[in-house]
């Protein structure tokens, strides 16, 4: 899903569809809430469904809403943070999302809470 997010942004498209996951849907979920995408919407085509994300652009230049989007953890080396040690992104002007054992959300959000988890991903 970043990839192809990433690829999107590159290329300035307005639309990226992504296969539909529990994953995906949270994140796209925290994207949306945290102003880094316009809309995303859900729909089905030959019994597959998939996730429209409408991606967000600033001016006529159309610079994109996401700078980078860079993957934390991995299959082959899984990244985890306590709750004492959550990452900041850019001195809290970015976004890192965690899966916890509350679900998926921010590292704002887990401090919050005072939970810790797998770090994901890094956005700004």
């Amino acid at each position: 899903m970043l990839t192809r997010i990433r690829n999107a942004n590159m290329v300035k498209h307005q639309i990226v569809q992504i296969p539909v996951t529990k994953m995906s849907i949270a994140l796209a979920a925290i994207l949306k809430e945290e102003g880094f995408i316009e809309d995303f919407n859900n729909y089905e085509e030959d019994n597959k469904q998939y996730l429209l994300l409408s991606l967000k652009y600033i001016g006529k230049s159309r610079k994109p809403v996401i700078s980078k989007i860079k993957r934390i953890s991995k299959p082959g080396l899984r990244v985890y943070s306590k709750s004492t040690t959550l990452p900041r992104v850019l001195d809290n002007l970015g976004i890192a999302i965690m899966s916890t054992s509350k679900g998926v959300m921010t590292n704002l959000k887990a401090k919050e809470l005072g939970i810790g988890g797998e770090v994901l991903c890094y956005i700004w």
